[in-house]
């Protein structure tokens, strides 16, 4: 049996194109969640800190002699708390802002992954395009808020 994590990542990006769409089109609002932009925040840091840790997971397997077993809690945690930090203090639009540099950054880091052999061509094939979909769609939400 195929695993599903391509397909759950995939599926996680469609809050992300839901959000962009809600806000081209007009779309203020979700009853019971609030105002899309919040929503679109909120939810971003959830994606953005699930990711940071699967750095910090990946770092636990790794040989002491490994650069990416420092660099990766460091950098986790960096991003994490930025984020964090970020969410409490910006706008949803500033914000959705440094979810853009966010998810960029990670993107960047599992790329050196890739190349150090540590994480396998399939998922950094998916990774690559689903940041694609969820830094495009972050973009149109962040120029429209």
């Amino acid at each position: 049996m195929k695993k599903p994590s391509p397909y759950l990542t995939f599926a996680g990006a469609m809050p992300f194109v839901l959000s962009a769409i809600f806000i081209t089109i007009g779309i203020d609002a979700i009853p019971v969640l609030g105002e899309i932009g919040h929503v679109l925040s909120i939810y971003g840091l959830v994606i953005a800190s699930f990711m940071a840790g699967a750095h910090w997971g990946n770092h636990l397997s790794l040989a002491d002699d490994n650069t990416w077993a420092v660099k990766l809690p460091i950098f986790s945690n960096i991003i994490a708390l930025a984020l964090w930090l970020g969410f409490l203090i910006l706008s949803s639009a500033g914000f959705i802002w440094l979810l853009v540099a966010g998810f960029i950054s990670m993107l960047v880091i599992d790329y050196g992954l890739h190349q150090a052999h540590i994480i396998n061509n399939e998922y950094f094939r998916v990774r690559k395009y689903v940041t694609i979909i969820v830094v495009v769609a972050l973009i149109i939400a962040g120029v429209q808020l």
